[in-house]
Protein backbone atom coordinates (compact mmCIF):
# COMPACT_ATOMS: atom_id res chain seq x y z
CA UNK A 1 0.00 0.00 0.00
CA UNK A 2 1.33 3.46 -0.93
CA UNK A 3 2.83 5.56 1.85
CA UNK A 4 2.38 9.33 1.86
CA UNK A 5 5.27 11.47 3.05
CA UNK A 6 4.25 14.38 5.30
CA UNK A 7 6.72 17.07 6.38
CA UNK A 8 6.26 19.67 9.11
CA UNK A 9 8.70 22.39 10.16
CA UNK A 10 8.69 24.09 13.56
CA UNK A 11 10.62 27.35 13.93
CA UNK A 12 12.33 27.63 17.36
CA UNK A 13 11.52 31.24 18.06
CA UNK A 14 9.76 31.09 21.41
CA UNK A 15 8.18 28.99 24.15
CA UNK A 16 5.28 26.73 23.01
CA UNK A 17 1.88 27.66 24.38
CA UNK A 18 -1.53 25.97 24.62
CA UNK A 19 -2.54 27.36 21.22
CA UNK A 20 0.48 25.71 19.58
CA UNK A 21 -0.40 22.45 21.31
CA UNK A 22 -4.09 22.33 20.37
CA UNK A 23 -3.60 23.72 16.87
CA UNK A 24 -0.48 21.86 15.75
CA UNK A 25 1.36 19.60 18.18
CA UNK A 26 -1.50 17.40 19.37
CA UNK A 27 -3.04 16.70 15.92
CA UNK A 28 0.40 16.18 14.36
CA UNK A 29 1.43 13.65 16.99
CA UNK A 30 -1.81 11.75 16.43
CA UNK A 31 -1.26 11.79 12.65
CA UNK A 32 2.29 10.49 13.09
CA UNK A 33 0.88 7.19 14.36
CA UNK A 34 -0.84 6.45 11.03
CA UNK A 35 0.89 3.47 9.42
CA UNK A 36 0.17 4.87 5.95
CA UNK A 37 2.01 8.12 6.68
CA UNK A 38 5.77 8.63 6.63
CA UNK A 39 6.32 11.64 8.89
CA UNK A 40 9.14 14.15 8.95
CA UNK A 41 9.30 16.78 11.70
CA UNK A 42 12.17 19.23 11.77
CA UNK A 43 13.28 22.12 13.92
CA UNK A 44 13.70 24.98 11.46
CA UNK A 45 16.64 26.58 13.24
CA UNK A 46 18.05 28.11 10.03
CA UNK A 47 14.71 29.86 9.54
CA UNK A 48 14.84 31.15 13.12
CA UNK A 49 18.00 33.10 12.31
CA UNK A 50 16.08 35.34 9.91
CA UNK A 51 14.52 37.22 12.81
CA UNK A 52 16.10 35.87 16.01
CA UNK A 53 19.57 37.26 16.56
CA UNK A 54 20.01 36.23 20.19
CA UNK A 55 22.09 32.99 20.12
CA UNK A 56 21.07 31.94 23.62
CA UNK A 57 17.39 32.41 22.83
CA UNK A 58 17.66 30.33 19.66
CA UNK A 59 19.46 27.58 21.58
CA UNK A 60 16.99 27.65 24.47
CA UNK A 61 13.96 27.71 22.20
CA UNK A 62 15.29 24.76 20.20
CA UNK A 63 15.55 22.73 23.39
CA UNK A 64 12.11 23.83 24.65
CA UNK A 65 10.35 23.01 21.39
CA UNK A 66 12.11 19.68 20.89
CA UNK A 67 11.32 18.70 24.49
CA UNK A 68 7.70 19.78 24.03
CA UNK A 69 7.17 17.57 21.00
CA UNK A 70 8.79 14.60 22.68
CA UNK A 71 6.80 15.12 25.88
CA UNK A 72 3.61 15.35 23.81
CA UNK A 73 4.23 11.87 22.47
CA UNK A 74 6.26 12.22 19.28
CA UNK A 75 8.20 8.95 18.93
CA UNK A 76 11.64 9.40 17.29
CA UNK A 77 11.70 5.69 16.49
CA UNK A 78 8.62 5.99 14.26
CA UNK A 79 9.12 9.42 12.67
CA UNK A 80 12.11 11.32 11.35
CA UNK A 81 12.66 14.12 13.90
CA UNK A 82 15.69 16.30 13.26
CA UNK A 83 17.29 19.73 13.28
CA UNK A 84 17.43 21.49 9.94
CA UNK A 85 21.00 22.59 10.68
CA UNK A 86 22.11 18.97 11.17
CA UNK A 87 21.70 18.29 7.46
CA UNK A 88 24.37 20.08 5.38
CA UNK A 89 22.58 18.64 2.35
CA UNK A 90 19.76 21.14 2.95
CA UNK A 91 22.03 24.12 2.39
CA UNK A 92 23.65 22.51 -0.64
CA UNK A 93 20.24 21.83 -2.13
CA UNK A 94 19.23 25.42 -1.32
CA UNK A 95 22.04 26.64 -3.59
CA UNK A 96 21.07 24.26 -6.39
CA UNK A 97 17.52 25.60 -6.18
CA UNK A 98 18.65 29.22 -5.87
CA UNK A 99 20.33 28.89 -9.25
CA UNK A 100 17.06 27.95 -10.97
CA UNK A 101 14.77 30.38 -9.10
CA UNK A 102 13.75 33.62 -10.77
CA UNK A 103 14.08 36.80 -8.74
CA UNK A 104 10.64 37.80 -9.97
CA UNK A 105 9.16 34.79 -8.17
CA UNK A 106 10.79 35.84 -4.89
CA UNK A 107 9.65 39.43 -5.39
CA UNK A 108 6.08 38.19 -5.06
CA UNK A 109 6.55 36.42 -1.73
CA UNK A 110 4.04 37.66 0.85
CA UNK A 111 6.57 38.20 3.66
CA UNK A 112 8.88 40.24 1.43
CA UNK A 113 6.03 42.33 0.02
CA UNK A 114 4.66 42.93 3.54
CA UNK A 115 8.05 44.29 4.63
CA UNK A 116 8.16 46.57 1.61
CA UNK A 117 4.61 47.81 2.23
CA UNK A 118 5.46 48.53 5.87
CA UNK A 119 8.50 50.55 4.81
CA UNK A 120 6.48 52.48 2.23
CA UNK A 121 3.83 53.39 4.80
CA UNK A 122 6.55 54.58 7.19
CA UNK A 123 8.25 56.65 4.48
CA UNK A 124 11.42 54.54 4.56
CA UNK A 125 13.46 53.16 1.68
CA UNK A 126 11.52 50.22 0.29
CA UNK A 127 14.05 47.53 1.28
CA UNK A 128 15.09 49.06 4.59
CA UNK A 129 15.84 46.29 7.10
CA UNK A 130 15.14 43.54 4.57
CA UNK A 131 17.85 40.89 4.77
CA UNK A 132 18.79 38.44 2.06
CA UNK A 133 17.65 35.76 4.51
CA UNK A 134 14.09 37.12 4.48
CA UNK A 135 14.16 37.46 0.70
CA UNK A 136 15.52 33.92 0.17
CA UNK A 137 13.26 32.29 2.76
CA UNK A 138 11.05 30.57 0.13
CA UNK A 139 14.05 28.84 -1.47
CA UNK A 140 15.24 27.43 1.85
CA UNK A 141 11.70 26.26 2.56
CA UNK A 142 11.58 24.59 -0.85
CA UNK A 143 14.83 22.76 -0.03
CA UNK A 144 13.35 21.59 3.29
CA UNK A 145 10.42 20.05 1.43
CA UNK A 146 12.22 18.69 -1.62
CA UNK A 147 15.16 17.09 0.21
CA UNK A 148 12.77 14.24 1.11
CA UNK A 149 10.35 14.70 -1.80
CA UNK A 150 7.47 15.25 0.60
CA UNK A 151 4.01 14.66 -0.86
CA UNK A 152 2.08 16.74 1.66
CA UNK A 153 3.02 19.76 3.78
CA UNK A 154 0.48 20.74 6.49
CA UNK A 155 0.23 24.54 6.48
CA UNK A 156 -2.10 27.36 7.34
CA UNK A 157 -3.66 29.33 4.52
CA UNK A 158 -1.01 32.05 4.88
CA UNK A 159 1.67 29.50 3.93
CA UNK A 160 0.05 28.08 0.79
CA UNK A 161 2.04 30.45 -1.40
CA UNK A 162 5.31 28.94 -0.17
CA UNK A 163 4.19 25.47 -1.24
CA UNK A 164 3.21 26.80 -4.65
CA UNK A 165 6.63 28.42 -4.94
CA UNK A 166 8.31 25.14 -3.99
CA UNK A 167 6.38 23.46 -6.81
CA UNK A 168 7.50 26.14 -9.27
CA UNK A 169 11.13 25.81 -8.18
CA UNK A 170 11.02 22.00 -8.37
CA UNK A 171 9.49 22.18 -11.85
CA UNK A 172 12.26 24.52 -13.02
CA UNK A 173 14.93 22.11 -11.77
CA UNK A 174 13.18 19.09 -13.26
CA UNK A 175 12.91 20.85 -16.62
CA UNK A 176 16.65 21.52 -16.72
CA UNK A 177 18.05 18.35 -15.18
CA UNK A 178 15.41 15.61 -15.37
CA UNK A 179 12.65 14.40 -13.08
CA UNK A 180 14.25 14.43 -9.64
CA UNK A 181 11.60 16.11 -7.50
CA UNK A 182 8.04 15.26 -6.54
CA UNK A 183 5.79 18.32 -6.69
CA UNK A 184 4.51 18.84 -3.12
CA UNK A 185 0.97 19.73 -2.16
CA UNK A 186 -0.28 21.93 0.66
CA UNK A 187 -2.40 20.07 3.21
CA UNK A 188 -4.67 22.75 4.67
CA UNK A 189 -6.61 21.64 7.74
CA UNK A 190 -9.69 23.83 7.90
CA UNK A 191 -10.63 22.66 11.39
CA UNK A 192 -7.29 23.43 13.07
CA UNK A 193 -8.01 24.88 16.49
CA UNK A 194 -7.20 28.57 16.96
CA UNK A 195 -7.42 29.22 20.68
CA UNK A 196 -8.23 32.49 22.31
CA UNK A 197 -5.70 33.97 24.71
CA UNK A 198 -6.03 35.56 28.11
CA UNK A 199 -7.54 38.73 26.63
CA UNK A 200 -9.94 37.02 24.21
CA UNK A 201 -7.83 37.65 21.11
CA UNK A 202 -6.04 34.84 19.27
CA UNK A 203 -3.43 33.29 21.58
CA UNK A 204 -0.14 34.67 20.26
CA UNK A 205 3.25 35.75 21.55
CA UNK A 206 2.71 38.96 19.58
CA UNK A 207 -0.21 39.86 21.87
CA UNK A 208 1.55 38.69 25.06
CA UNK A 209 -1.61 36.77 25.97
CA UNK A 210 -0.36 33.19 25.94
CA UNK A 211 -0.49 30.36 28.46
CA UNK A 212 2.82 28.48 28.20
CA UNK A 213 2.21 24.82 27.49
CA UNK A 214 4.23 23.45 30.39
CA UNK A 215 3.96 26.28 32.88
CA UNK A 216 4.03 24.98 36.51
CA UNK A 217 0.70 23.88 37.95
CA UNK A 218 0.16 26.86 40.26
CA UNK A 219 1.20 29.32 37.58
CA UNK A 220 -1.30 27.66 35.25
CA UNK A 221 -3.99 28.18 37.88
CA UNK A 222 -3.12 31.89 38.14
CA UNK A 223 -3.10 32.37 34.37
CA UNK A 224 -6.47 30.66 33.94
CA UNK A 225 -7.87 32.84 36.72
CA UNK A 226 -6.75 35.93 34.81
CA UNK A 227 -8.73 35.12 31.63
CA UNK A 228 -10.93 38.10 30.77
CA UNK A 229 -14.68 37.48 31.23
CA UNK A 230 -17.74 39.73 31.20
CA UNK A 231 -19.53 41.18 34.23
CA UNK A 232 -22.34 38.62 34.45
CA UNK A 233 -22.87 37.48 38.01
CA UNK A 234 -23.37 33.97 39.43
CA UNK A 235 -26.84 32.67 38.53
CA UNK A 236 -27.05 34.85 35.45
CA UNK A 237 -27.05 32.85 32.16
CA UNK A 238 -23.87 33.21 30.13
CA UNK A 239 -23.12 32.93 26.41
CA UNK A 240 -20.72 30.31 25.11
CA UNK A 241 -20.34 32.14 21.80
CA UNK A 242 -17.37 34.50 22.02
CA UNK A 243 -16.30 33.14 25.41
CA UNK A 244 -12.54 32.58 25.44
CA UNK A 245 -12.93 30.50 28.59
CA UNK A 246 -15.46 28.16 26.98
CA UNK A 247 -13.36 27.83 23.83
CA UNK A 248 -10.34 26.78 25.88
CA UNK A 249 -12.45 24.32 27.84
CA UNK A 250 -13.83 22.79 24.64
CA UNK A 251 -10.28 22.27 23.29
CA UNK A 252 -9.33 20.07 26.25
CA UNK A 253 -12.59 18.53 27.45
CA UNK A 254 -14.33 15.37 26.28
CA UNK A 255 -17.53 15.93 24.28
CA UNK A 256 -19.75 15.03 27.22
CA UNK A 257 -17.84 17.44 29.46
CA UNK A 258 -18.24 20.20 26.89
CA UNK A 259 -22.01 19.66 26.77
CA UNK A 260 -22.18 19.69 30.56
CA UNK A 261 -20.30 23.01 30.62
CA UNK A 262 -22.62 24.40 27.95
CA UNK A 263 -25.58 23.63 30.21
CA UNK A 264 -23.74 25.12 33.19
CA UNK A 265 -23.30 28.36 31.23
CA UNK A 266 -27.04 28.46 30.55
CA UNK A 267 -27.73 27.76 34.24
CA UNK A 268 -25.52 30.67 35.32
CA UNK A 269 -22.31 29.06 36.57
CA UNK A 270 -20.02 31.56 38.28
CA UNK A 271 -16.90 32.61 36.42
CA UNK A 272 -14.82 31.42 39.35
CA UNK A 273 -16.27 27.90 39.14
CA UNK A 274 -15.93 27.87 35.34
CA UNK A 275 -12.28 28.86 35.61
CA UNK A 276 -11.64 26.18 38.21
CA UNK A 277 -13.21 23.58 35.93
CA UNK A 278 -11.06 24.82 33.03
CA UNK A 279 -7.89 24.64 35.12
CA UNK A 280 -8.64 21.06 36.21
CA UNK A 281 -9.46 20.02 32.63
CA UNK A 282 -6.25 21.44 31.16
CA UNK A 283 -4.06 20.19 34.00
CA UNK A 284 -5.49 16.66 33.71
CA UNK A 285 -4.14 16.42 30.15
CA UNK A 286 -0.96 18.41 30.58
CA UNK A 287 0.30 17.16 33.96
CA UNK A 288 1.73 13.80 32.76
CA UNK A 289 3.39 15.50 29.81
CA UNK A 290 4.67 18.29 32.07
CA UNK A 291 6.52 15.77 34.20
CA UNK A 292 8.13 14.30 31.08
CA UNK A 293 8.95 17.79 29.78
CA UNK A 294 10.55 18.84 33.06
CA UNK A 295 12.70 15.71 32.99
CA UNK A 296 13.80 16.41 29.42
CA UNK A 297 14.64 20.02 30.22
CA UNK A 298 16.70 18.85 33.21
CA UNK A 299 18.47 16.28 31.02
CA UNK A 300 19.01 17.84 27.59
CA UNK A 301 21.21 14.91 26.64
CA UNK A 302 17.98 12.88 26.32
CA UNK A 303 16.65 15.39 23.80
CA UNK A 304 19.95 15.32 21.96
CA UNK A 305 19.88 11.52 21.80
CA UNK A 306 16.33 11.58 20.40
CA UNK A 307 17.32 14.07 17.72
CA UNK A 308 20.39 12.03 16.82
CA UNK A 309 18.14 9.09 15.96
CA UNK A 310 16.23 11.17 13.45
CA UNK A 311 19.27 12.98 12.15
CA UNK A 312 21.10 9.75 11.39
CA UNK A 313 18.04 8.54 9.51
CA UNK A 314 17.61 11.86 7.70
CA UNK A 315 21.25 12.03 6.59
CA UNK A 316 21.10 8.43 5.32
CA UNK A 317 18.29 9.53 3.01
CA UNK A 318 19.55 12.98 2.07
CA UNK A 319 23.18 12.12 1.35
CA UNK A 320 22.69 9.75 -1.63
CA UNK A 321 19.91 11.93 -3.03
CA UNK A 322 22.03 15.08 -3.05
CA UNK A 323 24.95 13.09 -4.44
CA UNK A 324 22.70 12.15 -7.36
CA UNK A 325 21.72 15.80 -7.78
CA UNK A 326 25.40 16.79 -7.86
CA UNK A 327 25.85 14.37 -10.73
CA UNK A 328 22.79 15.77 -12.46
CA UNK A 329 23.99 19.39 -12.40
CA UNK A 330 27.51 18.46 -13.51
CA UNK A 331 29.43 18.54 -10.22
CA UNK A 332 31.44 15.42 -11.00
CA UNK A 333 35.07 14.33 -10.80
CA UNK A 334 37.09 15.71 -13.70
CA UNK A 335 37.62 12.36 -15.35
CA UNK A 336 33.87 11.75 -15.52
CA UNK A 337 32.11 11.50 -18.86
CA UNK A 338 30.37 14.64 -20.12
CA UNK A 339 27.19 12.78 -21.08
CA UNK A 340 25.59 13.20 -17.69
CA UNK A 341 24.45 9.57 -17.80
CA UNK A 342 27.47 7.50 -16.89
CA UNK A 343 28.69 7.59 -13.33
CA UNK A 344 32.36 7.45 -12.36
CA UNK A 345 33.84 4.83 -10.04
CA UNK A 346 34.20 7.53 -7.38
CA UNK A 347 30.55 8.54 -7.71
CA UNK A 348 29.42 4.93 -7.66
CA UNK A 349 31.34 4.43 -4.43
CA UNK A 350 29.22 7.18 -2.87
CA UNK A 351 25.97 5.50 -3.93
CA UNK A 352 23.98 2.62 -2.44
CA UNK A 353 24.56 -0.76 -4.10
CA UNK A 354 22.99 -4.20 -4.46
CA UNK A 355 24.89 -7.33 -3.44
CA UNK A 356 23.72 -10.67 -4.88
CA UNK A 357 24.84 -13.97 -3.36
CA UNK A 358 23.99 -17.64 -2.73
CA UNK A 359 23.50 -19.12 0.73
CA UNK A 360 24.16 -22.67 1.95
CA UNK A 361 20.46 -23.50 1.55
CA UNK A 362 20.95 -23.26 -2.21
CA UNK A 363 18.74 -20.17 -2.47
CA UNK A 364 19.81 -16.92 -4.10
CA UNK A 365 19.56 -13.66 -2.17
CA UNK A 366 20.35 -10.00 -2.54
CA UNK A 367 20.73 -7.08 -0.21
CA UNK A 368 20.87 -3.31 -0.61
CA UNK A 369 23.54 -1.42 1.35
CA UNK A 370 24.30 2.29 1.56
CA UNK A 371 27.61 3.91 0.61
CA UNK A 372 29.02 3.08 4.05
CA UNK A 373 28.05 -0.60 3.81
CA UNK A 374 25.07 -0.31 6.15
CA UNK A 375 22.35 -2.87 5.39
CA UNK A 376 19.14 -1.25 4.15
CA UNK A 377 17.17 -4.05 2.50
CA UNK A 378 17.32 -7.85 2.59
CA UNK A 379 15.55 -10.21 0.20
CA UNK A 380 14.04 -13.61 0.84
CA UNK A 381 15.43 -16.57 -1.10
CA UNK A 382 14.98 -17.09 -4.85
CA UNK A 383 15.24 -20.43 -6.61
CA UNK A 384 17.36 -19.07 -9.47
CA UNK A 385 19.87 -16.18 -9.74
CA UNK A 386 17.96 -14.69 -12.67
CA UNK A 387 14.87 -14.34 -10.43
CA UNK A 388 16.87 -12.37 -7.89
CA UNK A 389 18.38 -10.28 -10.69
CA UNK A 390 14.97 -9.51 -12.14
CA UNK A 391 13.75 -8.35 -8.72
CA UNK A 392 16.77 -6.05 -8.41
CA UNK A 393 16.09 -4.65 -11.88
CA UNK A 394 12.48 -3.95 -10.97
CA UNK A 395 13.47 -2.17 -7.79
CA UNK A 396 15.83 0.09 -9.70
CA UNK A 397 13.58 0.84 -12.65
CA UNK A 398 9.91 0.52 -11.74
CA UNK A 399 7.96 3.04 -9.71
CA UNK A 400 6.09 1.21 -6.99
CA UNK A 401 8.25 -1.92 -7.23
CA UNK A 402 9.08 -1.71 -3.53
CA UNK A 403 5.41 -2.19 -2.69
CA UNK A 404 4.89 -4.84 -5.36
CA UNK A 405 7.78 -6.92 -3.98
CA UNK A 406 6.85 -6.41 -0.34
CA UNK A 407 6.51 -10.16 0.24
CA UNK A 408 10.03 -10.80 -1.03
CA UNK A 409 11.98 -8.03 0.67
CA UNK A 410 12.23 -6.47 4.10
CA UNK A 411 14.20 -3.51 5.39
CA UNK A 412 16.80 -3.90 8.08
CA UNK A 413 16.29 -3.03 11.74
CA UNK A 414 16.34 0.72 12.26
CA UNK A 415 15.57 1.34 8.58
CA UNK A 416 12.18 2.38 7.21
CA UNK A 417 10.61 2.34 3.78
CA UNK A 418 11.50 5.98 3.11
CA UNK A 419 15.21 5.29 3.60
CA UNK A 420 15.07 2.36 1.18
CA UNK A 421 13.12 4.35 -1.39
CA UNK A 422 15.60 7.24 -1.17
CA UNK A 423 18.46 4.83 -1.86
CA UNK A 424 16.60 3.36 -4.84
CA UNK A 425 15.86 6.86 -6.14
CA UNK A 426 19.55 7.74 -5.88
CA UNK A 427 20.49 4.66 -7.91
CA UNK A 428 17.82 5.36 -10.49
CA UNK A 429 18.87 9.01 -10.87
CA UNK A 430 22.53 7.98 -11.30
CA UNK A 431 21.81 5.51 -14.11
Amino acid sequence: MAVTRFLTGITPSGTPHLGNYAGMIRPAVRASRDAQVESYYFLADYHALIKAHDPERVHRSTLEIAASWLAAGLDPEHVTFYRQSALPEVTELTWFLTCVTGKGLLNRAHAYKASQDKNTEAGREIDDGVTAGLFMYPVLMAADILIFNAHKVPVGRDQIQHIEMARDIASSFNHLYGEHFTLPEAAVEESVATLAGLDGRKMSKSYDNTIPLFTPREQLRKLVSSIVTDSRTPGEPKEVEGSALFQLYQAFAKPEQTESMRRAYADGISWGDAKQALFECIDAEIAPMRAHYDDLMAHPEKVEAALQIGEDRARAKARPFVQALRQAVGLRTLNATHSGKKVTKEAKAALPSFKQYRESDGQFYFKLVDADGRLLLQSTGFAAPKDAGQAIARLQKEAGALGALAAQVQWAEGVDQGMVQAALDALSNAN
